[in-house]
């Protein structure tokens, strides 16, 4: 007979023990180096030099944000990013419904061979020099529309929503159709109302997908005035140095009041938080979609 205490056995307790200990462990890792970019970013060259980590701000600042506010490319960068997955997001939760709503229905002809060739392209792609090849062929280069065309549908996400659709009751879909409403309408004014946690869930995976996107910005932008602000972001903080030379040269007075630490700091984190205040708005949706829609076969 197991040892008992209340409802719980003692091995199920020390069980529970371990998990909070490790959980909480895990949860230190993660946030830490967070706080230490947060308190390197307020604090002054002196304090931010010397070694370890903080948790808080030593000799309090605002001198690295001051910095790299002044920056045009940081504003630049906000705008293009902002247009980026505002609009990109949009069309990527359009096109994905848009296409996963008939895959969801077992009367579309040929459905699971449409089905097989999208899942296709998630193991196999034409890579990266084919893909610079089309994106020059159809005039892209240099455009924003570049950032957001090529992965207007992503296959994982769009099978997602594909099983969410395939989980509501098929009833109510019939009757809408007796009344005498057509596709389009039953999509629009039925389903996507009863989609909301799946809709929110890819809104967030796009939304951060197109917010944290740097690389493609690399290879198909050369004008400085469309950089988005993770290209900006990685000049400041891979290619410190040089970058930092700018700022001395363009802000000479100020200059002695920070360093290339604190403005990369800085610099992380007005890219990061923006995209972190969204997801509290989102995570009521996150699990039940996430869960329902991974579900379904």
């Amino acid at each position: 007979m197991s040892l008992t205490i209340g409802k719980k056995s003692l091995g199920s307790k020390l069980f529970d023990l371990c998990n909070v200990v490790l959980l909480t462990i895990f949860a230190v890792t993660c946030v830490y180096p967070f706080l230490n970019v947060i308190s390197v970013s307020f604090s002054t060259p002196s304090a931010s030099n010397t070694f370890g980590l903080r948790l808080w701000p030593e000799q309090f600042t605002l001198e690295g944000y001051k910095m790299v506010f002044s920056n045009k490319y940081i504003w630049t960068g906000y705008y293009n990013t902002l247009f980026r997955t505002l609009v990109g997001t949009l069309l990527n939760v359009i096109f994905s419904v848009l296409c996963a709503y008939p895959l969801s229905k077992k009367y579309l002809p040929n459905r699971n061979l449409w089905t097989l060739l999208i899942i296709f392209t998630m193991f196999f792609s034409g890579g990266l020099i084919p893909n610079y090849l089309l994106i020059s062929e159809l005039g892209l280069m240099d455009s924003r529309w570049s950032l957001i065309l090529p992965g207007l549908i992503a296959p994982f996400t769009m099978i997602i929503v594909r099983n969410y659709f395939m989980s509501l009751p098929a009833e109510v879909e019939e009757s809408a159709k007796i009344d005498g409403a057509g596709d389009l309408l039953i999509l629009f004014r039925i389903v996507l109302p009863m989609s909301l946690p799946i809709i929110a869930t890819i809104s967030l995976w796009y939304a951060v997908a197109h917010w944290n996107a740097w690389f493609d910005s690399l290879l198909y932008i050369r004008d400085p005035d469309k950089t988005v602000l993770g290209t900006v972001l990685r000049k400041i903080v891979i290619e410190g140095s040089q970058q930092f030379e700018q700022y001395e040269q363009a802000f000479n007075k100020d200059a002695a009041n920070v360093n290339p630490s604190i403005i990369k700091a800085a610099t992380i984190m007005v890219a990061t938080i923006p995209i972190i205040c969204v997801y509290p708005f989102i995570q009521k949706y996150f699990v039940k979609g996430i869960m329902i829609g991974s579900l379904k076969g």
